[in-house]
């Protein structure tokens, strides 16, 4: 399949205005229909999880970074311009990656009087405050719309209990305002991370330039995504930070220096998402390249998902700790029943209408607090196109139906918008009304789709004939 490559300044997707990426398609995008089984291989970008977390860090650290086939997305985008304005220097350099340059990251004394834009990134808006309070002078955050609903309250709590000035007007969301003194005193901070694990993360982030480091415990009774807690412990380790965890819910971080190094970003594995399940939907196979054989990222998780809905999984070595994943379809694929699904929810929720028996998903309700909330959505959308979705406390019961086409709401929401695409291999006259929401972690979603989708085997059945 078609790789897309990127060179000299035309690799950003978004021009200059990084918050308001143009549409590149132009209005609602008909889901291609699969004529026949898959044989795609593809590479994929590196992971935004990782990229923002490393650029933060390298923005806190002692001597400069380098990053090596970073993620070049909005939302990465969007950290790059704040950590600029707050006086790091990032400098994008040749490598040999195939979705844009590598990036070197020069400290630099942190310093406020600017205004950070979080379009509607949960790691922009989360991760930096308690970075910003480490500048001198005063940093205002805002965003998108739609990120004026986002929970912000724990971190705005948090920044308020370590002695540092927060203005929020009470809404404990966006827009609000801080004015950092250069320090923040750290020292023990109990916090509820019931709503998302990024407020756990945005502090350890920050942990070590605290005068006292931080002693920060959970005390909710639900902490979604601990896997994203752990890549981020594991991120400060990679770079001399040990962090102790005694016990569940609870971090020691010493105070100390972080230090510059040159990491490789992996690929990003819940973006690899839709791509393995269309494999299980249609049939034949997808193969994903750079596949890690160990990896804090939650994507990894998907391929014992998909073997338990029925499709055949294998990774095959290729050497320093990397190989290849394929995703064969079988013919056969099932329902579920699944805790804490995270931010794979979508892609399973749309597998999950168009298998042979019910799904349950537990464990998500967090996922109400997303780009959107993603579980009325999913409900929502799937039974618009006559499928049989159940909200429950937690999570969403998927009954499959036989399903038509219609017009597919994204709600600015990247893996709605995939999870649409997955349905729509199957289902003539699927539109999704804004696919260029994939800007957020993948630009090049719809020419790697189309790629992919096109790229099809000479034999076995028609994928319209299994459902």
């Amino acid at each position: 399949m078609q790789v897309f490559k990127y060179s000299g300044p035309e690799f950003n997707p978004f021009g200059d205005d990084v918050a308001s990426p143009p549409d590149p398609i132009g209005g609602p995008w008909l889901a291609p229909v699969a004529s026949a089984p898959l044989a795609a291989v593809m590479t994929l970008p590196g992971s935004k999880s990782l990229t923002n977390r490393e650029l933060v860090l390298s923005a806190l650290a002692d001597s400069p970074s380098t990053l090596r086939r970073p993620l070049h997305s909005r939302d990465t985008a969007l950290m790059i311009q704040a950590l600029r304005s707050l006086g790091t220097t990032i400098e994008e350099i040749p490598g040999d990656g195939d979705y844009g340059p590598d990036l070197r990251i020069t400290p630099g004394e942190l310093a406020g009087g600017n205004q950070i834009d979080c379009g509607l990134a949960g790691t922009v808006m989360r991760f930096l405050p308690p970075v910003a309070a480490l500048a001198l002078g005063p940093v205002a955050f805002d965003g998108d719309e739609s990120a004026r609903k986002r929970p912000m309250r724990t971190t705005v709590d948090s920044l308020r209990a370590l002695g540092v000035d927060v203005n929020d007007d009470g809404r404990g969301k966006l827009p609000f305002s801080l004015y950092g003194l250069g320090t923040v005193r750290g020292g023990e901070l109990s916090i509820d991370a019931s709503g998302s694990s990024q407020f756990v993360s945005g502090l350890l982030l920050a942990a070590p330039r605290f005068e006292q480091g931080l002693i920060l415990r959970h005390t909710g009774e639900h902490l979604p995504s601990l896997a994203h807690i752990e890549m981020t412990v594991a991120t400060l380790a990679r770079r001399g930070v040990v962090v102790e965890n005694p016990e569940p819910g609870l971090w020691i971080v010493p105070a100390g220096p972080i230090a510059g190094i040159e990491v490789d970003i992996e690929p990003d594995l819940s973006n690899a998402g839709p791509f393995l399940a269309a494999a299980a939907v249609v049939g034949g196979s997808v193969t994903i390249t750079g596949w890690p054989a160990s990896t804090t990222q939650v994507g990894a998780e998907l391929a014992g998902i998909l073997r338990d809905m029925g499709a055949e999984v294998t990774l095959t070595e290729t050497g320093e700790g990397l190989g290849d994943l394929t995703a064969t379809g079988t013919g056969a694929l099932h329902g579920i029943r699944l805790d804490n699904a995270s931010e794979l929810a979508p892609t399973i929720a749309a597998l999950a209408a168009l298998a042979d028996s019910e799904t349950v998903l537990t464990g998500i309700a967090h996922l109400r607090g997303h780009e959107t909330d993603r579980l009325a959505a999913l409900a929502t959308e799937i039974n618009a196109l006559g499928g049989d979705v159940t909200e429950t406390d937690d999570g969403l019961v998927i009954r499959p139906r036989p399903l038509h086409g219609g017009l597919w709401h994204s709600y600015e929401d990247h893996r709605m918008a995939t999870a649409g695409a997955i349905i729509g291999l199957v289902v003539p006259g699927l539109e999704i009304d804004d696919i260029a929401t994939t800007a957020k972690t993948l630009p090049q979603f719809p020419q790697l789709w189309l790629g992919s989708t096109l790229q099809v085997a000479t034999t076995a059945p028609n994928p319209l004939e299994m459902y």
